[in-house]
């Protein structure tokens, strides 16, 4: 599928699918050692056969039975290639669609609403090889970024979660997905982040949205030091894209888009020459009510569960007349209404095709079709409204006949923002990097404080019973001040802010030298018993 921007391409990577192929060649992969050139997004088979699930007539979607496994993730741990878990630290993955690479039947699938997406990170960390987890669920796009201990097992574990939660089969969402590992996925996140892979080139939506996976994920068991620190580099990357390029300057967002379409396909272009209608006053819905008082229209109703959210609007769009109406009056305000916005949370369609049907027609301004622009997913409006000869109905994956225009200019601010996503990737590898080290202060420390416990205990018992409370304590502060004297130098030499590639590189290398020394390579055991805590947890 052709992206919009003429530059989202590249960020996506490629589909689980070819991922998956034993055939596919290792530089078409998207990870750890893939070629960087421009992955290309699978063509969608078109709109599916059946009837929309969100129209009257649902089509029934299956799971496919997975076969349960007669060994324990512990013993696949044993018995395959330890070695993955002894040398490779864990992959950072992103599995998911957008609106390049899946229609919006499928998108509205696998929305998660805001609300449940803890829930869906302590699920994922219950996989057996997820370790961290984060959901970024968008109109446009339902991406699920995880730290997995296997990335081959944590692909197919994410995939059987996404079918189970949305009754789509593996193999029909493999059609759809992309995939990328560690640096890839990294380098997308922050794209995502500074409105590089956005239908509509700039726009500053999704950095707010991205700022919200780290409010709602802070405190959330799952949401952990990795994806936390991913998620908060990615907002950085693109503050500083929107504040150091002029990416943004002329862009719209998907609600501008939106009026942009309606206007569009007006008879004449004046949008005072249409009675206009918007449903939900949140987000979205305020824009469209400023875009559209920016294009000169007079007057909007809006119909939201509370008056207090338009009055706000009402507050501050000063240049435009806002009707309140109660969702009570939705009906009734729609069958007054030639273009009607949608943009609620409902996970239910608002309008049927037999409601519409019974509305009145529009007015003789626009041919007496009501024109529905839905912007929300899942969709406000049911897929078969479209039958309707009385209807014609507009949804977010529609608004790319908006955005076409200027191809070669965004993309050539696109390549301006590209080297600050550079710069930015590097100091997050070069953080996660420093991470390395953590581990091994701890087992040093460890390891002197064992050996300094057992001397102690040794001249204690030398020493007898007659030792008063001061002479054990001063015996013991003695014993800790010359380990910890003697810890200081090695100390210093592990730690490291991630920011200079030379002093991380001098950093990790007395890592390895002192883990040599003392025997601090990782443990086994302590990665079998982090495999078996996680059985144990998914089997309660």
């Amino acid at each position: 599928m052709a992206t919009a921007n003429g530059f989202a391409t590249a960020m996506a990577g490629t589909t689980v699918e070819s991922f998956l192929c034993r055939t596919q060649r290792p530089s078409q992969l998207g990870v750890g050692g893939a070629s960087h050139r421009r992955p290309r997004f699978p063509k969608p088979n078109g709109r599916p056969a059946t009837v929309s699930p969100r129209c009257e007539v649902t089509s029934n979607v299956g799971l496919q039975d997975s076969k349960a496994s007669s060994i324990s993730a512990l013993e696949q741990l044993k018995t395959s290639a330890l070695d993955r878990y002894t040398k490779e630290r864990s992959s950072i993955l992103v599995i998911g669609l957008s609106v390049h690479t899946a229609p919006v039947e499928m998108r509205e699938k696998l929305a998660i609403p805001e609300a449940e997406w803890p829930r869906a990170i302590e699920e994922l960390c219950s996989l057996n090889h997820i370790e961290e987890a984060a959901v970024l669920s968008t109109c446009n796009r339902m991406e699920i970024y995880v730290v997995a201990l296997s990335w081959h097992r944590g692909i197919s574990e994410v995939m059987e979660w996404m079918s189970k939660t949305s009754g789509i089969p593996v193999s029909e969402l493999r059609q759809h997905l992309f995939l990328l590992r560690d640096n890839d996925a990294t380098q997308h996140l922050f794209q995502v982040s500074a409105g590089l892979d956005s239908l509509v080139l700039g726009e500053g939506q999704i950095l707010a949205q991205v700022r919200q996976v780290v409010k709602v994920g802070q405190g959330v068991v799952g949401f952990g030091r990795n994806i936390s620190g991913l998620f908060k580099h990615a907002i950085t990357a693109g503050k500083r894209v929107r504040t150091e390029t002029n990416i943004s300057a002329g862009a719209v967002s998907v609600s501008s888009a939106a009026v942009e379409l309606a206007l569009m396909k007006l008879p004449n272009s004046d949008p005072n020459s249409a009675r206009m209608l918007v449903i939900g006053a949140g987000k979205m819905g305020k824009l469209v009510i400023k875009h559209l008082a920016s294009k000169g229209c007079t007057q909007v109703v809006v119909v939201n569960r509370s008056e207090g959210r338009v009055s706000a609007i009402r507050d501050e769009i000063k240049d435009i007349e806002i009707v309140y109406k109660p969702f009570t009056d939705m009906a009734s305000s729609a069958a007054e209404a030639d273009v009607v916005f949608t943009s609620t949370a409902s996970e239910t369609p608002l309008f049927s095709k037999e409601e519409v049907e019974k509305l009145p027609p529009a007015s003789s301004g626009v041919a007496g079709v009501r024109m529905f622009v839905d912007i929300s997913v899942p969709r406000n409006v049911s897929a078969c409204v479209s039958e309707l000869d009385s209807a014609r109905v507009y949804n977010v994956d529609d608004l790319r006949e908006v955005v076409e225009a200027n191809k070669e200019d965004r993309y050539r601010k696109a390549m301006e923002a590209q080297a600050i996503i550079t710069d930015e990737l590097k100091q997050f590898e070069a953080w996660r990097d420093s991470l390395e080290t953590v581990p091994t202060i701890k087992k040093l420390r460890a390891y002197a404080e064992k050996i300094r416990t057992a001397e102690l205990e040794k001249c204690m018992s030398k020493m007898g019973e007659d030792m008063t409370k001061k002479e054990v304590r001063a015996i013991d502060d003695l014993s800790r001040g010359i380990v910890n004297k003697l810890l200081h130098g090695p100390m210093q030499h592990l730690r490291c802010d991630g920011t200079d590639s030379r002093t991380l590189s001098e950093t990790l290398e007395n890592m390895h030298a002192l883990e040599r020394m003392f025997s601090l390579e990782t443990d086994l055991s302590i990665l079998e018993q982090k495999i078996r805590s996680k059985v144990e947890q998914s089997q309660k």
